[in-house]
């Protein structure tokens, strides 16, 4: 595939999922169909399914997009060493995600739009699950000597998470990106951090 070809596929798809988004906005998901999609991008049904098999593929893939956003926070080794967890770096790494989600905040509406809300708190839980199972399986959490399970302890966090951004982008707050990040952290690490038996870097 030559650059210009690449270039110009690369952009069809930008506008079929603009136009989706655009779509959703006005008239919900269930309403929307194919050849909805194709007018409001300006191009045949043909072009679309060249490039997605149906709504719903193309619906996955922007979800994809979206949880690949949230999880590049988790992608890197330097959070946690040794068990010490670096805020600093969860901070900025915070804060580009929500940039990112400002940026395109009726993308990230739509994905946290009712029932998609709750998969996508879902596959959050699991990809963390799954990223720290090896530091969760080495401690025993105890508070008050009541043992606290670690998936409790995952849904929690995501929780805190998907609630304060489910707030942030609904809301008319004008709060940084920055800001909501340190409030985040704060909320998740006064206490719930070093219950995991995690020591925190200031």
């Amino acid at each position: 595939m030559s650059k210009k070809t690449d270039l110009r596929v690369k952009r069809t798809h930008k506008m079929i999922i603009e136009a989706f988004f655009h779509l959703v906005e006005e008239k919900g998901y269930d309403c929307i169909t194919i050849q909805d999609i194709a007018d409001e991008a300006m191009i045949n049904r043909a072009t679309f399914y060249a490039h997605f098999k149906d709504k719903q593929d193309l619906y996955e893939q922007i979800f994809d997009f979206a949880i690949n956003a949230f999880t590049s926070v988790i992608d890197t080794e330097q959070i946690i060493v040794s068990n010490r967890i670096k805020v600093k770096q969860i901070e900025f790494l915070l804060t580009h995600i929500y940039i990112n989600i400002q940026k395109n905040k009726n993308f990230f509406l739509t994905i946290m739009d009712g029932s998609s809300n709750e998969l996508l708190r879902k596959k959050l839980a699991d990809i963390i699950y799954e990223k720290y199972a090896d530091i969760f399986s080495k401690l025993k959490i105890t508070e008050n000597d009541i043992e606290v399970p670690i998936d409790f302890i995952i849904e929690y966090m995501t929780s805190i998470f998907i609630g304060t951004l489910h707030w942030w982008i609904t809301s008319d707050t004008d709060m940084s990106p920055n800001h909501l990040a340190r409030l985040v952290i704060k909320l998740v690490g006064n206490g719930h951090l070093t219950v995991l038996g995690l020591e925190i870097d200031k």
